[in-house]
Formats: structure tokens, sequence, C-alpha cells
């Protein structure tokens, strides 16, 4: 490409109907939204499969959120393989392990420790293949092509969570946790099997892998935590990290304490699910309308002020308002998530060219080990100042965050875009973070 041409591609705004418009985008954005699907049903599930065998809820949370911190370690020690191994392979063998773990404790009865166990296993594995699966969309969408992708992945995610909670609960009320727990397994089934009959058998060369690199050889082990502490060397890729961690990990602190606050307010039952609805819905509708309507540069420029927007409202829960404000609060927090779409292309062109599949697992996984972390410290401070006070807390770290954004340059570019094209050898689309299975 040459430098005339790259200024107007930087600013070109793609469609939605472009991006889904590639076949390989739409066949894994189309099951990865099914499997979002099923993992919200199989989480909440499993969850009620536990407390109904101990009535303990510590082992209901911890079944709940067993899934989190696992894919961490997974990252660290197996992440590698993201960038070493075909992805049809990969992405059809992770869906597959899942379908086999959900239709297990569906059919098994097993100690609670053993199943908990079988769901941090496979735990592990997650970021490999959703890894892989966002390296094989980076040789597909081009541009801004990939950032709308990434909106359009955002959307469905929301949408499909809620579907997945609603679809769980229908499921345990008519047929009973096990059962439910295997119609989430036929669901991980149908993405397997449409994964492994449309998608290409690719080679290395032709996905972008490097067999022989520094990055391949050795064992999967030493080779992941090398390319770990490459890409964290990167001054760059490290604080571009720390952005899309942390203002999410704060919020998530404080949505687990949407419960406790309804509760203690003495909110008529049923609307603390209404609270917790409402950030997901502000969240699709931010994706929706900063995706499709601003171009790639304002919404770069916005990073810190949606950060902000992020925050900002839940400090309002220091004053402890009723459910209406408590509700429009946590909307215009959930609308403030749409700040990483302009964080995509900054992000992706940092990142070494080999080392693609990696850097996009360790993304994921760091932000879901944290935002397990994030409900554990808010919920203990909330012990001492008061749910409406910890939730303020979050709040406030929140928005902080956004200040530190803004010493990074100058107001008027927050966000560092190296002078690279964003074209399809580096056009990526980024793992939703936020999700109840990742």
């Amino acid at each position: 490409m040459t430098p005339t041409a790259e200024p107007a591609q930087g600013n070109h705004r793609a469609t939605y109907r472009e991006v889904l418009a590639e076949p390989r985008f739409r066949l894994l954005f189309s099951t990865r939204t099914v499997a979002i699907t099923a993992d919200a049903l199989r989480i909440t599930t499993f969850s009620v499969l536990v407390f109904s065998a101990t009535g303990s809820a510590l082992l209901s949370a911890l079944a709940f959120g067993i899934g989190f911190i696992p894919q961490l370690f997974g990252s660290l020690l197996l992440g590698s393989l993201a960038d070493r191994l075909p992805p049809r392979a990969l992405i059809t063998g992770g869906y597959a392990l899942t379908c086999a773990s959900a239709l297990l404790l569906a059919l098994v009865r097993m100690p609670v420790a053993a199943s908990l166990g079988v769901v941090a296993l496979v735990a592990l594995t997650t970021p490999v293949f959703h890894g892989s699966s966002s390296r094989l969309v980076a040789q597909s969408l081009e541009g801004d092509a990939y950032v709308l992708g990434r909106s359009l992945n955002n959307i469905a995610a929301s949408g499909a969570q809620l579907f997945g909670l609603a679809l769980g609960g229908a499921a345990v009320a008519v047929l009973g946790p096990r059962q439910a727990l295997a119609v989430s397994a036929a669901l991980y089934l149908g993405c397997a099997l449409a994964i492994r009959i449309r998608l290409p058998r690719l080679q290395p060369g032709e996905f972008g892998g490097t067999p022989g690199s520094a990055r391949g050889d050795g064992g999967a082990v030493r080779a992941s935590l090398h390319g770990v502490g490459l890409l964290l060397r990167k001054h760059t890729v490290r604080r571009l990290m720390l952005a899309r961690w942390l203002p999410p990990a704060f919020v998530a602190g404080a949505e687990g304490l949407i419960v406790a606050y309804a509760g203690g307010r003495h909110f008529a039952p049923g609307w603390y699910a209404v609270l917790m609805g409402c950030l997901p819905v502000g969240m699709l509708v931010g994706d929706l309308l900063v995706g499709r309507l601003l171009r790639p540069p304002t919404r770069e420029r916005l990073v810190a002020p949606l950060i902000a927007l992020m925050g900002l409202p839940l400090v309002g829960f220091a004053a402890e308002p009723g459910v209406g404000v408590s509700s429009c609060l946590l909307l215009l927090c959930g609308f403030g998530f749409a700040y990483g779409l302009g964080l995509q292309r900054p992000f992706l062109d940092a990142l070494p060219q080999d080392g693609l599949g990696q850097a996009f697992g360790l993304l994921g996984s760091g932000s879901m080990t944290l935002q397990g972390v994030g409900p554990a410290c808010f919920g203990a401070m909330a012990a001492g100042i008061g749910t409406g006070g910890a939730i303020a807390l979050a709040g406030g770290a929140a928005a902080l965050t956004a200040g530190w954004i803004l010493t990074w340059h100058p107001p008027a570019s927050p966000v560092p875009v190296p002078n690279c094209s964003t074209g399809s050898e580096n056009g990526t689309e980024q793992h939703a973070c936020r999700s109840p299975a990742q």
C-alpha cells in the first residue's frame, strides 16, 4: 500500500453488510454466537446443579466462576498453539471438547470437586481455540471492516447472553438441570460440525502460521511463555492490554454487587434481574451506534470519554438511588463499553505478525481473570462501606483509567496509532472479552 492510500483506508467507514459478506467471518461469527448462548446456558445451569446438590451458596458461586481464572494459565502455558496449528482442527476440537464436558456433567453423577475439575480443565484450552479463531479472522477482514466485525461480535454476544440466560431458566424449569446441560452440549456439537464441514482445511502458510520460527521452536509451554514475554515487554502492547482489562474488571466488581444492592434497598423481587440486564442492553446499543455511525479516527478520540462514561454513572450509587435511576445509570455504564472499538486498530498495529493468535488469547483470558477477581475485591469492600459505596468506588476506579489514558498523548489524540497500514495482513477481529464464559 502506498503512503497516500493509507489515510484514506484509515478514515474509511465500513458497513456491517461488507463484514457479513466475508464467508469465513460469517461462519465464525454465527458459530460463536450460538456458542455464547450455550455458554450462558451451561454456566448458569451448572451453578444451579451444584447448589441443588450441596445447598452451598459458596460452591454455587464457585461453579459459576470456575471457568474464568484457568483461562489465564491456559494462555500462558498453551497460547502459542493458536499460532502453530491449523485453525479448523483447533476450533472444531475446542467446541467438541466443551460439548463432551457438558455431556459428561449431564450424564455422569460425579462428586462436586470432580465436576469443578472438569470445567476448569476445559477452560485451560479456551484461549487456544478462541485465539485461533481470532487469528483466522485477521486474515479475512481488512481495515475498518475488522473493527465492525468486533462491533458485531459484541452486539451478538450481548443478545446471546440474554437469550442464553432466559433459555437456561426455561430449560431448568421444564427439563431439569441435567437435561438443560445436554441442550447446551447439543448446541456446542452443532458449532463443531459447522466448523468441521464448512471451514476449509488451511495449511500454516495460508493462515499466517510461522512454523520453524523462534516462536514455534521447542515445546508448546516454552514457546507460549516466550511469546507472552515478548508481548508484555512491548510498552504499547502492555498498556493497551491494561486499557482493555482494567475498566471491565472494575465494572464487573460493581456488577457483582447488584443483587446485594437490590436486596439491601428492598426492591421488589425480580428487579435485580432487570438491573443486571441493563448493562448488556447498554453495551448492545453502544456498540451499534459507535460502530455504525462514527468514523475510525472519531472512535479512537472517544476512548477516554467513553471509559469515563463507564465509570462516572456508577459513582451515583453512592446516593443509593431507586430502581429507575439505578437502571438509567447502568444503561449509561453499559454504553461506555463501546470504548473498546477505538482500541482495536492501535492494539492490532502494535502486535507482532507471528503471534496474533496468542496475543488475542492472552487479551481475552487476562480480561476474564480480572473480571473474576473484581467482584471478590469490591465485595470485600462492601462489607465495610456498604454496597452503594463499593459500587461507587468501582466506578471511580474505572473513571480514573480514563485519566490515565489521556496522559498517553495530547487530548486531541489520546490513543497511540503506530504508522502501520491496517490491511489484510494485520486486520484482525478481537475477541469479545465480556461474556459469561470467557
